[in-house]
């Protein structure tokens, strides 16, 4: 399992292409968001995670409760758009098995905006598979159960980029990060990014190999 770049899963595509005619709500109505959720709002919301694995209700349950209620909704994910530090926030009704560092199921996928040498992403890959590197874009995501162990999955990945751990350091690290969170210790690497998230300008659309290939033919 090498040099790869993973995506996100086709089924948010519906999702994210509404959110991106979406402006960003005041903080003000974020916080009345926050505080309370129109009745109506909350009921589908239920409704739609009817069908859904403990741990999707529970990632999704948590978002609400942080940030508000999603800006998108689907019997298949909801979706969350700048909250926090994060560009976006997937909460899908899929679990996806997940051995390291122990048995769980990841449900909950977030972004940021973040350029990752193209050489370093051998090791990331490496490093977690639930770590997904989208050269394209611009963005780096963790996908797990929890938001600090997203926070801890980051923080790690950064510290592989610049130089500060190694791969088998990370994976060590995260561990016992993972160990003093479960344990309700301290955990640093669990409870915030550790790192300035970039603000835009890391996408990478490539080089052409041949011209004209979009002008329309005359």
């Amino acid at each position: 399992m090498m040099t790869r770049i993973l995506r996100p899963a086709a089924a948010a595509a519906a999702a994210l292409l509404a959110l991106g005619t979406m402006a960003e709500p005041a903080q003000s109505q974020v916080n009345q968001d926050k505080t309370q959720m129109e009745k109506p709002d909350q009921m589908r919301m239920e409704q739609m995670m009817g069908g859904w694995p403990k741990a999707s209700k529970e990632a999704a349950m948590f978002m609400t409760k942080k940030y508000g209620p999603p800006a998108a909704m689907s019997k298949d994910l909801m979706v969350w758009g700048k909250t926090g530090p994060w560009k976006r926030t997937i909460v899908y009704a899929q679990e996806y098995p997940h051995e390291f560092p122990a048995y769980h199921t990841d449900v909950m996928q977030q972004f940021i905006d973040y350029k990752a040498p193209a050489d370093m992403y051998d090791e990331l890959a490496m490093y977690d598979g639930s770590v997904v590197v989208e050269r394209t874009s611009g963005e780096i995501s963790a996908r797990c159960d929890k938001e600090g162990a997203n926070f801890l999955a980051l923080n790690l990945a950064n510290d592989i980029v610049t130089g500060k751990l190694s791969v088998k350091e990370a994976r060590k690290m995260y561990g016992e990060q993972a160990m003093a969170m479960k344990a309700k210790q301290p955990a640093p690497y669990t409870e915030k990014l550790l790192f300035q998230a970039q603000a835009g300008g890391t996408a990478d659309p490539g080089r052409a190999l041949m011209k004209g290939m979009n002008e329309s033919k005359q």
